[in-house]
């Protein structure tokens, strides 16, 4: 490790005079023993954990071939850090193929996550002014808050009479889907109804199957299809309700709208549905970008509160602080807004900590297309794709003290700094998440109310719980949590 970080810290001047290596130089496991480790040994749900393996084995940069495709991994945060500095105007996250040959397929665009270039910047800017900036976020709080108190009473009315609430993920999920539905349509879907509507539960269950067939359909070349077409049609499915779902409700949103305007009525749209719709972009443009950003939304909310809720029952002495923080700052106040969020340093540093923990995506990509570049003493030729070993960075004992200890307070010690690209669950630059301050606005809320009005203990079981890889990373059993009345 030490000689690893020497090389990521040598002057300019001692790089250039050392020769530059190529892709045949770099390490890596073999073809066969890296197809064995992701399919016989179960690797696609415990990719996270091969980034880790990678690290051990071969050091800080390897190649591997995922199927059809050969990446670079890239696992220190100073590398990580040359990668996103050399990314160019238009970065492309990753080729996520399967994705845009099913919007080829279907004639759908494609979305912010799917789009590239100056089609991607184009919606980009003008998302945003919506999405990223503090004030416009801030407004979404009372928003939000209405959804947070109708999770609270969910939450009552599914416990046991022991005060256990079983699998809370399937719970939050619901929260986050009624939460980012509730900022893009600016109207409620039913998620936290005690009787969830049909079309709801269905497109959870499209986006739950949709992620575990993406990693099965990038594995396999395109001809395989054909000999083995199930995976790819269960894919095309789950694209199809869930395409068919957000259209449902941005078409009923601009009826709704467009009757009032017939009718001489003002309309005032706040957010998405309405904004997209005045920008002049084409209706299938917007389709895609809300369909997409209601699949990132949801995961996000329902992971991280889960995995921060796990954490927290299991560390009684943080959860009591973090309580304590929550009603000093509201001093009798029952309900915080986005200006009482900026005051709690703990609950920020609890999710932070959640998420280098747990991040929603263990690893994130690129692909520079204009022009080869260097990294860590390799030339990567442009147009290869380069993975982002986010999960073994927050990981590596090299760069966090007790790594998969859960210490909130990390974050508070100067003299521990961390290397700012250690730890980055929403990425950075260009293409990082766009939904990042209205996430962390929703997990704020919801953990500072859910705190005021329970006590959160574990499960009296005593199941402990480890994360797996479904494109995402999710928890890999059932979390099921005490909630006492307080």
């Amino acid at each position: 490790m030490e000689r690893w970080a020497e090389g990521a810290a040598a002057s300019p001047a001692r790089a250039k005079a050392q020769a530059v290596a190529t892709l045949d130089d770099m390490p890596g496991p073999s073809l066969a023993s890296f197809a064995w480790d992701l399919f016989a040994k179960g690797g696609l749900s415990r990719l996270h954990e091969l980034q880790l393996e990678g690290l051990h084995k071969y050091g800080p940069m390897w190649k591997a071939s995922f199927g059809p495709i050969l990446t670079v991994h890239v696992a220190d945060p100073a590398l990580i850090e040359q990668v996103l500095r050399q990314e160019g105007l238009h970065p492309m996250r990753s080729n996520l193929s399967s994705w845009k040959d099913y919007r080829k397929l279907r004639g759908h665009h494609c979305g912010l996550l799917t789009s590239e270039g100056e089609e991607w910047q184009a919606v980009r800017s003008l998302l945003g002014k919506h999405m990223l900036r503090p004030k416009a976020v801030e407004a979404y709080d009372k928003t939000l808050n209405c959804v947070v108190a109708d999770l609270i009473s969910k939450l009552r009315l599914c416990r046991s009479p022991q005060g256990l609430v079983t699998d809370i993920a399937s719970e939050f999920y619901r929260f986050g889907l009624e939460g980012i539905s509730s900022v893009l349509f600016e109207s409620r879907i039913g998620c936290l109804d005690l009787v969830v509507p049909e079309e709801t539960e269905r497109f959870i269950r499209a986006i739950n199957t949709m992620f575990v067939m993406t990693l099965l359909t990038m594995a396999m070349p395109s001809w395989l299809h054909q000999l083995c077409p199930k995976p790819w049609r269960v894919f095309c499915q789950s694209w199809d309700y869930m395409f068919e779902f957000a259209k449902d409700h941005i078409d009923r949103r601009m009826a709704a709208e467009a009757k009032k305007v017939s009718r001489g009525e003002k309309v005032k749209g706040r957010y998405l549905t309405y904004f997209l719709s005045q920008t002049g972009l084409p209706m299938k443009t917007v389709y895609s970008n809300v369909t997409e950003l209601l699949l990132a939304g949801v995961d996000t909310i329902s992971s991280t509160l889960s995995w921060s809720l796990y954490e927290l029952s299991r560390h009684p002495e943080v959860q009591a602080s973090l309580r304590q923080e929550v009603l000093t700052v509201l001093e009798g106040r029952r309900t915080p807004g986005a200006a009482d969020v900026a005051r709690m340093p703990l609950l920020k540093a609890t999710v932070k900590e959640v998420l280098r923990l747990y991040p929603v995506i263990p690893a994130n990509a690129r692909v520079i297309t204009e022009r080869d570049i260097q990294v860590g003493g390799y030339l990567i030729p442009k147009n290869t794709l380069i993975t982002l070993c986010h999960f073994a960075t927050s990981r590596d004992p090299a760069v966090f003290q007790n790594p998969h200890e859960f210490q909130p307070r990390r974050w508070f010690r100067k003299e521990q700094a961390h290397h700012p690209y250690a730890s980055v669950p929403f990425g950075v630059g260009k293409r990082s998440c766009i939904g990042r301050r209205i996430a962390e606005l929703e997990l704020y809320l919801a953990l500072s109310r859910i705190l005021m009005e329970f006590d959160v203990k574990p499960d009296p079981e005593g199941v402990s719980v480890k994360p797996m890889t479904r494109t995402l990373l999710v928890p890999e059993n059932v979390i099921n949590l005490q909630f006492i009345e307080r």
